[in-house]
């Protein structure tokens, strides 16, 4: 099914195929109020509404107690998809399939659940030693308008310096909810540090790390000749003896990437791009929602 998907440009239809018996939100934030769901009781301060106290706890306790309810809360969601050159590897198991198509993919599907939870969304992109940056709104059309961004965006040169990542959080004003996707062959980078800067700054961040099956596996074909897309270093050659130790190499770094989220308190999730759409979305926001609660 991902390689039928891999074949539209139409990121309408696809949302509408990945998201159809989903189910979840993405978040379940919640702020005290006049809600529907009850919380906990007070004691009645001036100014609170009178048809908010619990006259039958009144009458038991002589003392004047306020139902205190919780409610949804609307929070920013920030969608940041790395666009750099390394998001071109394509699958070796499925045609059509890179890591770019499926980060942009699964960030277009959680734009469009934070549209339908009538959230503000936004945008960020890194690529070329850039960011592209669009604000956050609400409604239809702005959901159009990531989608139209998240199509335009190719794959082409290096992560911007720490420098130009820091200058680009001025987006981060108020707490809000980052949905991050990326290989993150370079951790520590300029853009794991922007992720943890923003962490610090009390907004929840929730990276998706994405990889190839023959990444994983080392099942790339001995011989062949591999090029780094973001440096001008060569041509690199994989033989049988090298396998194994690229493996351990492999295990150890995004080991480490795992135990960096762990310490800071980041959502993290690695998939890789052969599995389905709906399942790594789904177990994206299922780990998301765990920690939440």
């Amino acid at each position: 099914m991902t390689a039928m998907l891999a074949q539209t440009r139409d990121l309408d239809l696809v949302i509408r195929h990945v998201l159809a018996g989903l189910g979840h939100g993405i978040h379940i934030g919640r702020e005290r109020g006049a809600g529907v769901e009850f919380s906990e009781y007070r004691a009645y301060a001036p100014g609170d509404e009178w048809r908010r106290v619990d006259w039958k706890l009144l009458a038991r306790a002589d003392r004047y107690f306020v139902r205190e309810a919780e409610r949804d809360s609307h929070v920013a969601v920030w969608l940041w998809l790395d666009a750099t050159a390394s998001m071109a590897e394509p699958s070796r198991e499925i045609n059509g399939i890179d890591k770019l198509w499926f980060a942009r993919t699964v960030l277009a599907c959680v734009a469009a659940i934070a549209q339908r939870q009538g959230d503000a969304f936004g945008l960020v992109v890194c690529s070329a030693e850039k960011v592209d940056y669009m604000p956050a709104a609400r409604g239809p059309r702005q959901l159009q308008r990531v989608l139209a961004a998240l199509n335009k965006a190719t794959p082409q040169g290096e992560l911007p310096s720490a420098e130009t990542l820091r200058a680009s959080l001025h987006f981060a004003r108020a707490p809000g909810m980052i949905f991050a996707a990326s290989d993150f062959l370079d951790w520590p980078s300029p853009l794991s540090e922007a992720l943890l800067r923003l962490r610090n700054m009390r907004h929840d961040v929730r990276l998706l790390t994405l990889r190839t099956q023959a990444e994983v596996d080392a099942s790339f074909k001995s011989g062949a000749g591999y090029r780094d897309p973001e440096r001008d270093d060569g041509l690199h050659r994989m033989s049988n003896a090298e396998r194994e130790h690229y493996k351990q190499q492999s295990l150890a770094h995004f080991g480490s990437v795992a135990a960096s989220c762990r310490q800071h308190n980041i959502v993290h999730y690695e998939a890789r791009i052969e599995q389905p759409l709906s399942g790594v979305l789904r177990s994206w926001l299922q780990l998301a929602g765990a920690r939440a609660r």
